[in-house]
Order: C-alpha cells, then structure tokens, then sequence
C-alpha cells in the first residue's frame, strides 16, 4: 500500500468509527423493536427484516449471505415469515420512524433543528452519495442507496450512516471471502482480535458452542489460531488479521475521498457529540 492509498484508508477508518455510532443505535434502542412490533414483528426477526427491507421480499438465503456471520438457521426462522406479516417498504417506513423518535429522544428538538445537524447530514450524504454510484459487488450498500432520501436532516444523516455502513460491510465480507473465511470463521477471528467477548458474538449471531469449537478447531489447523485453550491468533493469523481489516479500510475509501481530510475533520467534529450519547445505547 503506497502513502496516499494509506492515507485514504484512515481516512475512510476514523471517519467510518466515529459516526458510526448514529447508525448501529437502531439495533439497541426501545424505539426500534416498538416500531417493528406495531406491525407485528418481534424479536431478532425485527433486525433481520428491517435491515433486509431495502432489497425487498428477498428469501432466508439471500439475508443469510449478505449479512454473512448469523447462523442460518436464525436468519430462516425470521424470513420469509416477516415478508408475510409485513411488506418491505412498511418496514423501511418503521425503521426510519424509529430513528426520528430515537434521536428526538435522546438529542432533543434543538439539536435536530441546528445548523450544526444539517451541515453533518449535507457532508455525509455527499459521500454516501458517492458509495452509491460505487455499489458494484455491493448489494447491501446497492439496496440502502435506492431507498428514497427522507427530508429532515437527522434523518438524512442517519440514512448517509446507513449507506456508508452497508457499503464498508460489503467490502469487508469480500476481504473475508477471499481469504477463504466462512462466516462463523470470521466470528471466530474477531473474538480472536480481543475487540468483543465470544460469548457475545456467538450468542448475538445464533452459534451452539459445538459449531463454534469446530470453527476453532478448522483455523488451528489452517494456521491462524495457536494451539490451546484460548482463542489466540499465531503471528501469521495476526497478520492476515491487520491485511483484512487494511484492505476493507482501503476499499471504503473512495465515498471520504470526495469530501477531503478537511471535510471529513469537520464532519467528525460535528457528529463526535452525538455519536457519544448513541454510543451509550450500545451493549
């Protein structure tokens, strides 16, 4: 990686980590799981419906492969049964009312009506805008993009966030394909990386401990994982660990490119406040 791809991809990484936050809210906050059961959705089907909705009444496999990590069996027990209770572009709508209520909540009106909230939202859509005439070999991010942009500005920054995560997500699902990870694989390295306890990422992603094992016992095998009790990258498994994230770094670059170091500084500095209080909503 030359200096100026280097650049772009921490660019792209410390801009992505700090907004972060204004998107993944969704998944924890009350308002969410309310908005799905209004329509007669419940529990972890609301997240796999609601986030699938963009790409349409598509069926278990298609979830399943494009959010990669979860168990199957989870993903077929919600979809296609939540297509049936309700349509798609219902859910798109719940999901977005659930954000206006949550950032209401938890920002207050002021905050919403600031001109500091609608410079964020112009400069995040402006490189969501950018991922979305970039969505080759990104269908998540391809499906987010064609949602009709809402008018309030938190909302436009929320959906910006959205996009922007979609289409990262994406690129790191290839740098896992490529090296040949299978989902639950790719669970296993990042308990690996010590950035989140395995008992949170098998649970949260339906994984019985045999499976997991399994999956541990495949990546000693083939090199990543030293021998043990413990979860622990060799320092060839560490290192195909730092390629993977580096790569998916450099291939969500472009989108922050268009803005610039400058916009892209001013953009953090904005959205940091507010993504402190979200994260606070977060396990």
């Amino acid at each position: 990686m030359d200096r100026e791809e280097a650049a772009g991809a921490l660019l792209a990484r410390k801009t992505w980590r700090t907004l972060e936050p204004l998107h993944g809210m969704v998944y924890f906050v009350p308002e969410a799981a309310e908005a799905y059961a209004r329509l007669g959705i419940t529990g972890r089907a609301g997240y796999f419906a609601s986030r699938a909705a963009p790409m349409g009444a598509v069926t278990a496999d298609v979830v399943a492969s494009t959010f990669f990590n979860f168990n199957p069996e989870l993903v077929h027990a919600a979809i296609p049964s939540a297509w049936q209770t309700a349509t798609p572009v219902a859910l798109v709508a719940a999901r977005f009312s659930a954000v206006d209520a949550a950032f209401r909540r938890l920002l207050g009106d002021e905050v919403l009506s600031s001109d500091d909230m609608c410079r964020a939202a112009d400069l995040a859509r402006h490189a969501a805008d950018e991922a979305g005439r970039r969505v080759e070999g990104r269908p998540l991010a391809a499906a987010h993009s064609d949602v009709a942009w809402p008018t309030a500005p938190h909302l436009v920054l929320w959906h910006a966030q959205s996009i922007l995560r979609e289409y990262r997500g994406d690129g790191h699902i290839a740098q896992l394909v490529v090296r040949g990870l299978s989902g639950l694989e790719a669970l296993v390295t990042h308990a690996a990386a010590g950035d989140v306890p395995e008992h949170i990422l098998r649970s949260t992603r339906g994984w019985p401990q045999d499976a997991w094992d399994a999956a541990v016992d495949a990546l000693r095998v083939r090199g990543w994982l030293e021998q043990g009790d413990e979860v622990r990258f060799t320092e060839w498994g560490a290192s195909q660990r730092r390629a993977l994230e580096e790569g998916t770094d450099t291939l969500a670059a472009a989108p922050y490119a268009v803005l610039g170091e400058q916009r892209c500084a001013e953009l953090r500095a904005l959205a940091r406040p507010w993504s402190t209080t979200f994260a606070q909503q977060l396990p």
